[in-house]
C-alpha cells in the first residue's frame, strides 16, 4: 500500500535528492536559444496506439556513405563516433563528451530542454518507480540543457565509458563519495558558479540549467591534470543499409512502473521513432495508460531517435531504505535494437571499464546502428518482452 501511495505522489513531488551546493556567484538566467524550430505534431491521445504523429520533417540523409559503413573503429576525424555522421564543426570532437543529468519527474518538468540535440540519451530506473535521463553531448552543443538533477551510482559507469565530463545536481552522500573518489573527480561539475550552471526561473519555477559550450570552457579553464582533447570512443558501428533478420517494430512500449511508462512510434516517412511519455499514473496495469508526444522546450522539435536500444542490465539493491539501485553495467547480456521499423535481437558486452559497450549480432560481429542519434532504455535482466503481433512490442521492467 505504501508503494502505491508513493507512485501516486510521484507526479507531484520531486524525487528526494541531496542538498545542492549554493551558488558562489550571482546567478543570471541562461540565454534563450537564438534559433527556434517549430514542429506541429497532430495526435489523438488514447490509451492504445491508434495513430502516429503527422510527419513534419523529411529526412535527407547523405548517401556518400562508405559501402562498409563506419566503425566500430577507425572513424575519420570529421565523423562523430557516437552517431556515425559527419559534423558541421569537427573541432567539437576534439573534447571529452559531456553528460548532463536531466529530470523526468515531476511531469511539470516536461518538456525538458536540449534533449533533441544530444547524441545519446539514457533512461534508467533510479528509485520508487521513477526514471531519470543522462544526455550525452559531443557533436553539437545545446544552449540550454535541463532541468538538471542529482547523480546516481549508474553514472559512474557512464562517466568511465564515455571518458566524459559530468554535470549533475549533487547526490546522496554515499553516491557522492563514490564519484569524488575516482580519477575523474576533477571532471565533475555541480552547482557552484554561473556560468556554467545557472538558475532559470520561467513562471516562477526554479530550474538548474547548463549550456554545454560553457561547460566545455569551464572544464578547460580548470587546467586539469588530464587532457580534455579527443577521446577514444570506438565501439559502435553504423550503416544506412538495413540489416536482415529483423522483425516488424511499428511501436515499442517500455513500462518502468505505474508512474513512468513510454512508447516509441515508428514513422516510415521520417525513418525515426517518436517518443511519447506518460501523462498520468496507471495503477491498473495498462488500462489507464495515456500518452503525449515529448518535445524539446529549447528547439520546439519532437523528441525522436534514429535508434532505440533496450539494454538488459543487472540491477541490485545497494540500499532498500532509502532505495538506492546499483546497475552493474558489465555484461554480457541481451539487447534489442529498433531501427527502420524493425527490431533486432542482439547481445552487448564491454571489453574494459573505460570503453563503450559493443553490440553484436547472432554471428558475433558488430551490428550496425542507423547513422544518427540513439536513445538507450536500461532495464533489468528479468524484464519481460511480450507482443510482436502487428509490430507492437512491450518491455515490462523488473528487478533484477
Amino acid at each position: 500500500m505504501r508503494r502505491l501511495w508513493i507512485l501516486l505522489l510521484l507526479s507531484l513531488l520531486v524525487t528526494a535528492c541531496a542538498t545542492v551546493i549554493p551558488l558562489s556567484a550571482s546567478p543570471t538566467p541562461l540565454p534563450t536559444a537564438t534559433s527556434t524550430v517549430t514542429v506541429t505534431v497532430t495526435l489523438t491521445v488514447t490509451p492504445t496506439v491508434t495513430e502516429t504523429p503527422s510527419p513534419t520533417i523529411t529526412p535527407t540523409p547523405t548517401r556518400d556513405y562508405p559501402p562498409e559503413g563506419y566503425g566500430p573503429s577507425g572513424f575519420p576525424s570529421n565523423v562523430n563516433p557516437l552517431t556515425g555522421l559527419k559534423v558541421e564543426n569537427p573541432a567539437l570532437l576534439e573534447r571529452r563528451p559531456i553528460i548532463v543529468k536531466v529530470a523526468n519527474l515531476p511531469r511539470a518538468y516536461r518538456p525538458q530542454w536540449g534533449l533533441s540535440l544530444a547524441d545519446h540519451v539514457y533512461e534508467y530506473y533510479i528509485e520508487e518507480g521513477t526514471t531519470r535521463f543522462a544526455a550525452v553531448f559531443l557533436g553539437q552543443d545545446a544552449a540550454m540543457v535541463g532541468p538538471i538533477r542529482s547523480g546516481r551510482l549508474f553514472d559512474h559507469h557512464l562517466i568511465n565509458m564515455y571518458r566524459a565530463n559530468f554535470a549533475f545536481g549533487s547526490a546522496d552522500a554515499r553516491v557522492r563519495a563514490l564519484l569524488y573518489n575516482q580519477s575523474y573527480a576533477n571532471r565533475l561539475v555541480i552547482e557552484s558558479a554561473c556560468p556554467p550552471m545557472c538558475r532559470y526561473e520561467p513562471n516562477g519555477v526554479n530550474y538548474l540549467m547548463t549550456n554545454t559550450a560553457d561547460l566545455t570552457t569551464y572544464i578547460n579553464n580548470r587546467r586539469l591534470r588530464e587532457g580534455n582533447g579527443r577521446q577514444n570512443l570506438d565501439g559502435l558501428a553504423f550503416d544506412y543499409d538495413v540489416p536482415t533478420g529483423g522483425q516488424a517494430a511499428r511501436v515499442a512500449f517500455v513500462r518502468y512502473s505505474a508512474a513512468i511508462y513510454n512508447r516509441w512510434d515508428y514513422d516510415p516517412q521520417t525513418g525515426k521513432y517518436a517518443r511519447f511519455s506518460d501523462t498520468q499514473n496507471d495503477l491498473r496495469q495498462g488500462l489507464d495508460e495515456f500518452y503525449a508526444p515529448l518535445t524539446d522546450r529549447l528547439t520546439g522539435a519532437p523528441i525522436t531517435a534514429d535508434n532505440v536500444v533496450v539494454l538488459f542490465v543487472s540491477h541490485r539493491y545497494f540500499s532498500r531504505q532509502p532505495e538506492i539501485i546499483d546497475i552493474v553495467f558489465s555484461g554480457p547480456d541481451k539487447a534489442y535494437l529498433l531501427r527502420d521499423g524493425q527490431m533486432f535481437a542482439l547481445q552487448w558486452y564491454r571489453n574494459a571499464l573505460d570503453q563503450l559497450f559493443i553490440l553484436v549480432g547472432p554471428d558475433g560481429k558488430p551490428f550496425p546502428l542507423k547513422p544518427g542519434n540513439t536513445w538507450f532504455e536500461i532495464v533489468g535482466t528479468s524484464t519481460q518482452l511480450t507482443g510482436g503481433e502487428g509490430g507492437s512490442w512491450r518491455f515490462t521492467f523488473q528487478i533484477p
